[in-house]
């Protein structure tokens, strides 16, 4: 699995974004407490700074 972005749910909570490098199949998956805070920051940033995951992300869905 490979961790490509965050997404916010409408109660607040943060899920990560994961697509299998196997098969490409999405699945979100709900932060941990324990979880790096600045690389989850990190990874919310990504798709502003890589313009092509957004897109690619977007025909996936």
């Amino acid at each position: 699995m490979e961790a490509l972005s965050v997404s916010a749910r409408p109660d607040g909570e943060w899920t990560i974004i994961h697509r299998c490098l196997s098969c490409g199949e999405l699945s979100a998956n709900r932060i941990a407490g324990d979880d790096n805070a600045l690389a989850l920051v990190r990874l919310a940033l990504r798709p502003l700074r890589d313009g092509g995951i957004g897109r690619r992300m977007l025909l996936a869905l």
